[in-house]
């Protein structure tokens, strides 16, 4: 993970540093958990919104990242977890 001080001293120099955290994301490396209906429903009790991400919707945040949308974003790190983190169980 990129640190805030790389992203603070790079940021002079106009280069952004932003990481970007995903929680579960609907990929082959989770196909254990997605074909496992006792293991999915424990996860997607564990998220907020009630299911994994897409690949769609994480490209979508990098690609908005990629932007000048984002043009003052540095430093930082955008978790894109269904609010997942918020309240973890444990997993």
């Amino acid at each position: 993970m990129l640190t805030r001080t790389a992203g603070v001293e790079l940021a002079p120099h106009n280069i952004l540093v932003v990481g970007v955290a995903p929680g579960a994301v609907a990929t082959p490396i989770n196909q254990v958990t997605m074909k496992d209906r006792t293991l999915m429903a424990r996860l997607e009790a564990a998220i907020p919104l009630g299911r994994m991400a897409t690949t769609n919707e994480i490209s979508k945040v990098v690609a908005f990242l990629a932007s000048d949308a984002a043009s003052y974003i540095t430093a930082s790190t955008i978790v894109v977890d269904g609010g997942m983190m918020q309240q973890s169980p444990g997993l």
